[in-house]
């Protein structure tokens, strides 16, 4: 199977499903809960399509680059840009818009509403994620070459989450239920259709390079936590743009800062 015959398949058809029911229920005046419509979510949606595109571009050419991953070139068109071809690009976009349009499908039936503010939860759970991170680091830097392809994934996904959880885990524990309904139907989902373009062979990981650990006798396990990590990072970003609560949270961070600097401004001139 062709690149694009994947991208076709197994995000545009369900992206144009989920548009279609968005659009249903807009028509049954079916809203997203006041506490998690605070943006326009195709605007959230395109936030995560540009960080996307900006934030693993370098990182996906490098494992190109390195062969850690390699693709059929006779099964894409041959337009690429650095090593990448054009529909590794252009999953880079589809994968946020699907996961967005999920995402938001899940908010247009809850009712839950922040209650709690859990500054330990924050605390802890990016100290857990550091730990990690290190550890991983520690691997590339080692260079431990069966666990290559596992400690990039980690080194390049940690650090955004971590900055997602340092900001608001509590606003996400809040909304479990739906970030358990994001996560983990998703990843299942384009873990599953990964397994079929890897038994295809329109990409291809390098053994040398991956614990080979495969799930289902063909999906390495770095390609299931690949799509963990990448839909943790659209689930998290998206609803923590769309909660109410985020932008209260913001609003009195930057309040707070600004009283700051006040107090400073005004003590360095007396």
């Amino acid at each position: 199977m062709s690149y694009f015959g994947f991208l076709l398949r197994f995000l545009i058809i369900p992206i144009i499903f989920l548009v279609g029911l968005a659009w249903w229920d807009n028509r049954r005046g079916r809203p997203v809960n006041v506490t998690l419509n605070s943006w326009p979510i195709w605007s959230a949606i395109g936030l995560h399509v540009l960080i996307a595109l900006v934030y693993t571009t370098p990182w996906d050419n490098y494992l190109v680059a390195t062969r850690v991953w390699w693709y059929d070139p006779a099964l894409v068109t041959g337009i690429t840009f650095g090593w990448v071809p054009i529909e590794e690009y252009t999953f880079f976009i589809l994968q946020p818009i699907l996961g967005g349009l999920w995402l938001h499908l899940l908010m247009r039936n809850t009712n839950y509403e922040l209650r709690i503010t859990n500054y330990r939860l924050r605390i802890w759970s990016v100290a857990l994620l550091t730990i990690v991170w290190l550890t991983t680091a520690v691997i590339l830097i080692t260079n431990w070459q069966p666990g290559t392809y596992l400690a990039l994934e980690l080194v390049w996904a940690l650090p955004p989450i971590m900055l997602q959880l340092g900001f608001g885990a509590d606003i996400l524990w809040q909304h479990r239920r739906i970030v358990l309904l994001s996560i983990v139907p998703l990843t299942l989902y384009l873990s599953a259709a990964d397994a079929l373009a890897i038994n295809w062979g329109t990409w291809t990981i390098d053994p040398a390079q991956s614990l080979n650990i495969f799930l289902g006798g063909i999906l390495p396990i770095e390609e299931f936590i690949f799509f963990l990590l990448t839909n943790t990072l659209i689930t998290f970003g998206v609803l923590l743009v769309m909660a109410e609560a985020s932008h209260q949270r913001l609003a009195k961070t930057v309040a707070r800062f600004a009283k700051s600097g006040e107090r400073f401004t005004k003590s360095f001139y007396v």
